[in-house]
């Protein structure tokens, strides 16, 4: 009997030992080590946009970006440049746009049916002798203001007009025999007619030149509304002579026709005196 419950008793300790361990096994295969599910493996986070440049762009993920900076410094020569070609392009257009309502303040008409400007004159040639508008009845005349010092905008305007003469000359004959360019000085305390007479040598030959007193010429500019101003005068006494500049066109009854700034060619100037002289009123 005794035998008998020492048997019963270790079949019953070996039973429990082997439960023990089946359970064991079976945790082992259910549940995560303690290690793995206190620390998670997560996934890493996407990278984030990185400002490279100075305006504020940056990169976006799964893109190469590349540093640069922007600079800016004092302005670039072509800039100056664009600055200088629209001022020098307005400065331009100012003086067209100023010749322009010259020439149609100059072309009004008075009631009487007579221009604005001019009138009765009278002066002196390189000879001496007593010159007057009325020695140019029957002829076509081209009157410039100027004197014999000027740099450059009198002889540039002269040298235009003997182109003109040249031009009629050789295309219309007949009507470069009518026309007579006049050139009257409007610094006469300097000009003489010595001063005349070498100036007149650089010049188309068809020229008349002319002057006289201060008083005759400063007479006969106002009836042209000519404007005549000493400028730049020196220590010396020396000095330019700001002045309009402008040709006068008169038909041959001594009334004018049309003017002539400075912005026209040659080519334009042979047009109008064309029309003008072939200009054959309908009534």
């Amino acid at each position: 009997t005794m035998a008998a419950t020492g048997q019963r008793a270790m079949l019953l300790a070996l039973t429990r030992a082997r439960s023990t361990q089946i359970a064991r096994r079976w945790l082992s295969d259910k549940v995560p080590p303690p290690s793995a599910s206190k620390n998670p493996v997560r996934p890493p986070p996407p990278n984030p946009k990185v400002a490279k440049t100075r305006a504020g762009t940056g990169t976006t993920p799964g893109t190469e970006s590349h540093e640069f900076t922007l600079t800016r410094g004092p302005v670039s020569w072509p800039a100056l440049g664009l600055v200088a070609v629209a001022a020098f392009s307005a400065v331009a257009y100012y003086q067209i746009e100023r010749e322009r309502r010259l020439e149609i303040a100059m072309g009004k008409i008075v009631s009487t049916g007579k221009p604005a400007i001019g009138g009765p004159w009278s002066l002196i040639d390189l000879e001496g002798n007593l010159v007057t508008n009325k020695n140019f009845e029957g002829k076509w005349v081209l009157l410039y203001f100027g004197f014999a010092r000027c740099p450059d905008i009198c002889p540039s305007e002269m040298l235009k007009v003997g182109k003109v003469m040249d031009t009629l000359k050789q295309k219309h004959p007949q009507l470069a025999d009518k026309v007579q360019p006049v050139f009257v000085s409007v610094d006469p305390a300097r000009d003489s007619l010595t001063a005349l007479k070498e100036y007149a040598k650089d010049f188309h030959p068809s020229y008349i030149f002319l002057t006289g007193c201060p008083e005759q010429v400063q007479q006969m500019a106002k009836k042209y509304r000519v404007y005549v101003s000493k400028a730049d005068e020196t220590d010396d006494g020396d000095y330019l002579v700001d002045h309009s500049i402008v040709n006068y066109f008169h038909d041959d009854t001594g009334d004018l026709a049309d003017c002539f700034t400075q912005s026209m060619r040659p080519s334009d100037v042979v047009e109008k005196i064309i029309e003008r002289m072939t200009f054959k009123p309908t009534f």
